[in-house]
């Protein structure tokens, strides 16, 4: 039995409805390296979306790999409860000055998690506050922060959250977002505009708040949505007169992808908490962090028998394969200048996705920072029930480019340190592949 057969016969992919690999089947991958995925037949395809947005280092990176065989001759894993080690201590050093407060890290495996620990702690140090009427919160329009309950719950994404609706949270998140295409844009620096209208939404929850969950300035599964850098300056700045807390769910925004460390930076914000995962080992191991301050901290810091241990626990927090390198990931991108580099690429990745626009006329909505750039697909009535999208990204796959768009909503989210000349290819790839499917 070949290799797709018998990958039939047990295996339900992620984020997939598996009668489409009836017609498409799974790709073989043989190995990967830089900003390529090759095939088992030999074809080399361009991770035009960072295998779901955590390649920010792009593959292999020999850098890493060998941080990964030096802990290894060492140990794989202990048990992170009563026990501590050099790397993880360095590496929580490091991601304690990222953002000036924010010194305290608690580790788990992946993003979602990441986020339900931060909201465990929000509600758990309002009641430790004696705020015992914060028990709610609430969220952006459009945004996304996993599929565990408190995190879908808090994800305004219907596809996702609709079959499970009775069971989850039922926030008022908060509409009328002043989306920006770029930092160009009147509206990045100023939303006094359309502030009002937002406050006036925040002063009716108020009272019950514990916490706001942000995508600090980029909006990822919700079609890669831009807003104000000013309208998150302005909810932080209000948050702290409420006593609420500010999540940032920095797990694709952080570590570069915006152009600096974290996104919060554009805004110049210090949040109650940051979420970090993807590219914190650049997608060779399961790793999250959550960051807070010492007052948070502090909250929960007394004698056992007082009752207030913040109790949560993951088998795999703090694993030494995936600190070791999580810790040389933050090293290379010091050392290689990434964000530097990023902030140079925004300016030629807003250029080649209007050259795509020019040649296609099939554009509409660029947005983009950093290495982020994103257009939706200008379609007829007929066109929008066609799942246009997928085609293209079939059509791109032949072509030698992995772009997976979010339904009609075209974007380029690849490895930081790609090369000028496999983005010249992703464009061109991108050009045919839409041409070919929108005659």
């Amino acid at each position: 039995m070949d290799l797709i057969n018998r990958d039939r016969q047990h295996i339900w992919h992620p984020c997939s409805q598996m009668k489409d690999y009836d017609s498409s089947p799974p790709l073989i991958i043989n190995k990967a390296y830089g900003p390529y995925i090759e095939l088992k037949d030999g074809r080399r395809i361009i991770d035009a979306i960072s295998s779901w947005w955590c390649k920010s280092l792009g593959h292999s990176h020999p850098r890493l790999k060998t941080a990964l065989k030096d802990q290894l001759n060492k140990f794989e894993h202990v048990i992170f409860a009563n026990s501590t080690y050099e790397i993880i201590i360095q590496l929580s050093e490091k991601l304690g000055r990222l953002c000036p407060g924010l010194n305290k890290v608690f580790y788990a495996s992946e993003g979602s998690s990441a986020v339900e620990i931060a909201l465990k702690m929000s509600l758990h140090a309002q009641q430790l506050l004696g705020q015992n009427q914060r028990m709610r919160f609430t969220s952006l329009q459009n945004g996304y922060h996993g599929e565990t309950f408190m995190a879908l719950g808090l994800s305004d994404l219907g596809l996702y959250r609709q079959a499970y609706e009775a069971h989850l949270i039922k926030p008022n998140f908060i509409q009328n977002i002043p989306y920006v295409h770029s930092r160009s844009d009147p509206v990045w620096n100023d939303c006094s505009d359309i502030w009002p209208n937002i406050e006036k939404q925040l002063e009716i929850q108020a009272a019950n708040l514990a916490a706001i969950i942000v995508e600090p300035i980029v909006q990822g599964a919700g079609g890669m949505k831009i807003y104000s850098q000013d309208f998150l300056h302005r909810l932080s700045k209000w948050t702290k007169t409420q006593g609420i807390h500010l999540i940032a769910d920095e797990i694709m925004t952080g570590l570069g992808r915006t152009g600096f460390a974290l996104a919060c930076e554009h805004a110049q914000i210090e949040p109650d908490f940051i979420c970090l995962s993807k590219g914190l080992t650049s997608g060779w191991l399961p790793m999250s962090a959550v960051l807070t301050h010492t007052e948070i901290y502090n909250l929960f810091y007394d004698d056992y028998l007082s009752g207030k241990s913040f109790l949560h626990s993951h088998t795999f927090s703090g694993n030494a394969l995936a600190s070791a390198v999580a810790l040389e990931c933050l090293n290379i991108l010091e050392d290689e200048q990434i964000f530097k580099q990023v902030r140079e690429r925004e300016v030629i990745l807003k250029k080649l996705i209007l050259e795509v626009q020019d040649k296609t006329e099939k554009l509409t909505n660029i947005r983009g920072i950093g290495a982020v750039i994103a257009a939706d697909l200008s379609l007829n009535e007929k066109e929008k029930t066609q799942r246009i999208g997928y085609q293209i990204f079939q059509e791109a796959l032949k072509l030698g480019a992995w772009l997976r768009p979010l339904g009609n909503t075209i974007y380029w989210l690849p490895p930081l340190n790609i090369s000028l000349s496999t983005l010249r290819d992703l464009c061109d790839i991108t050009k045919i592949s839409i041409k070919r499917i929108l005659k």
